[in-house]
Order: C-alpha cells, then sequence, then structure tokens
C-alpha cells in the first residue's frame, strides 16, 4: 500500500516541472526483479507513476543481471534497473533519478538504496515513520558518495 503525503506530492510535481524542456518524461526503465518479491513490485508501480515505461524481467536470480550493470556488491538490495543509461539498485525514489537524469553528472553510473529501508518507495509501511536513509550514487569504479537524503518518500 502506498502512502501518499501532501508534500511529497508538491516536491515530486516541483522536479517534474524543473525537468528540461522537450526532455523526454516516459523513459523507458527496465526492471530485473525476483519472481516473489511483493515490494518491487510497488517500486515499479511508485516509476510509473511518475511517469516512466517500466519493462519488467522476472528472474530467479539477479547475478549476472547485476555484474553486467556493474552495481557494486556492498550496495546490493532486492532488485535492479537501468534508464537511460542510469544503473539503480533498489528503492530509489523517482525524485533521485529525475535529479540525477537532469543533472547527468558524467562520474556517475548509477544510484542504489542499500537495503530495504521503511518508508522508500514500495516499502512502505502503515502506521510507521519512514526511516531516513541515503541514496548512494556510484562510479564504474565502485566509489560511492551520497546522493541524496530521504526520510521515506520525501527528501531530508
Amino acid at each position: 500500500m502506498m502512502i501518499i503525503h501532501r508534500r511529497g506530492v508538491l516536491i515530486g510535481l516541483g522536479a517534474l516541472s524543473a525537468w528540461p524542456a522537450g526532455a523526454q518524461t516516459n523513459l523507458l526503465l527496465e526492471v530485473w526483479r525476483d519472481p516473489n518479491c511483493g515490494c518491487c513490485s510497488a517500486w515499479v508501480t511508485h516509476m510509473r507513476e511518475a511517469g516512466f515505461t517500466a519493462r519488467e524481467t522476472v528472474l530467479p536470480a539477479l547475478g549476472p543481471v547485476r555484474q553486467m550493470l556493474r552495481t557494486p556488491a556492498d550496495l546490493l538490495s532486492c532488485h535492479a534497473a537501468r534508464v537511460a543509461g542510469l544503473v539503480l539498485e533498489g528503492h530509489v525514489p523517482a525524485l533521485a533519478v529525475r535529479r540525477a537524469l537532469a543533472d547527468r553528472p558524467s562520474n556517475i553510473l548509477g544510484l542504489a538504496v542499500p537495503a530495504m529501508p521503511i518508508g522508500a518507495p514500495g516499502m512502505e509501511v502503515p502506521g510507521q515513520p519512514g526511516e531516513v536513509y541515503d541514496v548512494i550514487a556510484f562510479d564504474a569504479a565502485g566509489r560511492h558518495t551520497t546522493f541524496m537524503r530521504f526520510r521515506g518518500g520525501e527528501p531530508a
């Protein structure tokens, strides 16, 4: 169940309005996930609601996909994705993806939300406050830095 907060909607709308004029809004999001994972499906719904066109591939093991994407082992979560050449791992909020695609830092290969923090998109738990977590940017050499910080689905 996705919980939508007024502030989150306003922030999301602001991010979309900051999206460069003429930029493609229905970017293809390739997602690889486990067949038994409900939170992965909830994250895909979050991304679709943010304007991405998602194509899901269900696999029993994601190791080969993560090797292909060059995702650092210490940043793994429950699903992998790619959009416009940007690698995604785990429950990365659409707002962070939009920002990375708009800014397009040349040294970033991808974004990750390691583990599965409560309140991240797809990990909402009714009655539970969202945890504070970092969206980590990583480069091709596996180095990483904090890209954005969130509390639940909202920037912190």
